[in-house]
């Protein structure tokens, strides 16, 4: 049974910094390109960042500069490292695990950028 969970969200002040981790089991996690998405309400779900299996990083341009994405194929976990939240940021944060025709998703885990 294939799991992605993710852990790390909560409410920060804008500006601040926050690092959310997805935990992988039931696949060959070093296979896989990992993805953060996020979805704010009355938005579709957009892709953040995502990292293939061998390391190459990509962003969406709205956070280049201020995320990080890295993995840890020893722990099946990857990261998105986030700072100079902005209140823009606020949506649910998801992981994505893809390998060829299979996909899958975590349940996500809310992050909001408010003082």
């Amino acid at each position: 049974q294939v799991q992605l969970v993710e852990s790390g969200g909560g409410l920060v002040q804008p500006g601040g910094s926050l690092t959310l981790s997805c935990e992988a089991s039931g696949i060959t996690f070093s296979r896989y390109a990992m993805g953060w998405y996020r979805q704010a309400p009355g938005k579709q779900r957009e892709l953040v960042a995502n990292i293939t299996s061998g390391r190459t990083a990509n962003y969406v341009d709205s956070v280049k500069g201020r995320f990080t994405i890295s993995r840890d194929n020893a722990k099946n976990t990857v990261y998105l490292q986030m700072s100079s939240l902005k209140p823009e940021d606020t949506a649910v944060y998801y992981c994505n695990a893809k390998w060829l025709s299979l996909d899958y998703w975590g349940k996500g885990t809310l992050v909001t950028v408010s003082s």
